[in-house]
C-alpha cells in the first residue's frame, strides 16, 4: 500500500489554496489602492485655471519625439502654429480613441461582474476600476470639447466591429483581460515615454497623464494577476485557442492605439510618401509598435502562451521579441 498518490494530491491542494490565497491578497491591495489614492476629473483638474487654458497655437502642442512625424522635415517644415495645431490633433484624438476603448472596458467589466459570485473579491475590485474608467472617460471628453477640434476617434467601422468587445467576457474571461491589456499597454508605453522625453508639455496634457497612468497602472496589474491565476489551469485546447488569438488581438490594438489619426492627415494634407515613411515604411516605428505590448508578450510567455506555433503569429503581427520571462518557449 502506498500514500504517494493521496499526497501528491494534497500537495497539489493546498498549492492551489495558497496560490488563490496569495492571488486574493493582490485583489483587496489593488481595492484599497483605488480607495486610498484616487482623482475625480472635476474636483482635482483646475480646467479653468489660466495656465490650464488651451490655445491651439501654444508651442507646448507641437509632437515629441515619441512621435515620428515630429522629427520630419515635412513636419518641421510646418509654420509653428500648424505644427502646434498637428500636435494637439493627434493628442485630442488618442484621448477620444482612448474613451472609446474604455467605453467598450466598462461594458465588458459589468458583464464579468454580472456573472461573480456572492463574496467574490473580484465583484468589488471591477466596480472599482468601471467607476475609474468612467472619471477617465469623463477627463478625456473634457478635453476634447476644450481643444474645439472637430476629432472623431476610431474610423466608423472600426467603432461598430468594437461593439463586439463588451460580450467577450460572456465567451473567455481570459481573452478579455487580453484585449484590456492590448488597449491599455500601448498608451501607457507612451505616456510614461512622453513624461520622460525632457520636453515641455501643456500642464493640462501632463495632468491628465499622470492621473491615468497612475489609476491604469492598477487596472493593467488586475488584468496580468487575473491571467497568472488563470491561464495555467485553462484546459489544454483553450489555452492553445487563446495562444493564437492574443497576438492577433495585440498586434491590431497596438496598431489602432498608435496609428495617425486619417482625419489628421486629410486636415493638413500630410503627403501619402510622408506617411509611408514617417508610420509605415519606418523600423523605428514598427520597433515603437512592438516594444508597446513587450510587457504583455513577457506576460504571455510566463503563462505559457507561447509555443513554436503561435510564436510565428507573434512575428506575422510584427510584435515579436524574446519576451523576458517564459514558461514555454
Amino acid at each position: 500500500m502506498t500514500t504517494a498518490p493521496s499526497s501528491t494530491a494534497a500537495r497539489e491542494r493546498d498549492e492551489t489554496v495558497a496560490e488563490r490565497s496569495a492571488y486574493e491578497s493582490v485583489i483587496h491591495r489593488l481595492s484599497k489602492a483605488s480607495v486610498d489614492k484616487h482623482w475625480e476629473p472635476y474636483r482635482d483638474i483646475p480646467w479653468d485655471d489660466p495656465e490650464f487654458l488651451i490655445d491651439q497655437a501654444d508651442p507646448r502642442w507641437e509632437m515629441p519625439e515619441v512621435d515620428k512625424l515630429g522629427a520630419h522635415p515635412w513636419y518641421q517644415s510646418r509654420s509653428p502654429e500648424v505644427r502646434a495645431k498637428i500636435g494637439l490633433w493627434r493628442v485630442a484624438t488618442a484621448m477620444k480613441i482612448g474613451l472609446q476603448f474604455e467605453n467598450l472596458l466598462k461594458r465588458g467589466l459589468l458583464n464579468y461582474a454580472y456573472r461573480l459570485p456572492n463574496g467574490s473579491p473580484e465583484f468589488r475590485y471591477v466596480y472599482h476600476e468601471t467607476i475609474e474608467e468612467g472619471h477617465h472617460g469623463m477627463m478625456f471628453q473634457e478635453f476634447v470639447n476644450r481643444t474645439k477640434l472637430p476629432v472623431r476617434g476610431m474610423p466608423g467601422p472600426l467603432s461598430a466591429i468594437a461593439q463586439v468587445a463588451p460580450w467577450i467576457p460572456l465567451i473567455s474571461t481570459e481573452l478579455f483581460f487580453v484585449f484590456v491589456l492590448g488597449g491599455e499597454d500601448p498608451i501607457d508605453h507612451v505616456q510614461r515615454k512622453v513624461l520622460k522625453d525632457g520636453q515641455t508639455h501643456h500642464p493640462l496634457e501632463e495632468t491628465i497623464m499622470r492621473i491615468h497612468i497612475a489609476e491604469e497602472a492598477r487596472h493593467i496589474s488586475f488584468a496580468r494577476h487575473y491571467l497568472r491565476n488563470r491561464v495555467p489551469r485553462m484546459p489544454r485546447h483553450r489555452k492553445l485557442m487563446l495562444g493564437i488569438i492574443s497576438p492577433i488581438i495585440l498586434g491590431i490594438m497596438a496598431r489602432i492605439m498608435l496609428a495617425p489619426p486619417g482625419p489628421m492627415i486629410k486636415r493638413f494634407k500630410i503627403p501619402a510618401n510622408v506617411v509611408r515613411e514617417v508610420y509605415l515604411n519606418n523600423p523605428a516605428a514598427s520597433q515603437e509598435i512592438c516594444d508597446s505590448v513587450g510587457k504583455t508578450r513577457d506576460l504571455c510567455g510566463e503563462i505559457g502562451l507561447i509555443n513554436p506555433l503561435t510564436r510565428r503569429i507573434w512575428k506575422v503581427m510584427g510584435i515579436w521579441a524574446p519576451p523576458a520571462t517564459r514558461a514555454s518557449s
